[in-house]
């Protein structure tokens, strides 16, 4: 499956991941082969930041 572009979707996709399946960021990025700072810009220009402690951008 392709990464969705749309930040919103991405979102979504993203919380739903490690929710379901992964324990952290880190083990997500490298099982889906999508660099970490990538992701965290793309989702931080749309206010929401990664929180380890709850496994989920916010």
């Amino acid at each position: 499956m392709s990464i969705p572009k749309d930040p919103f979707i991405l979102l979504s996709y993203i919380n739903t991941q490690l929710r379901d399946s992964y324990s952290n960021l880190d083990d997500l990025c490298i099982n889906l082969q999508i660099e970490k700072n990538w992701l965290e810009n793309t989702l931080n220009q749309i206010d929401y930041y990664y929180q380890e402690e709850n496994n989920q951008f916010i």
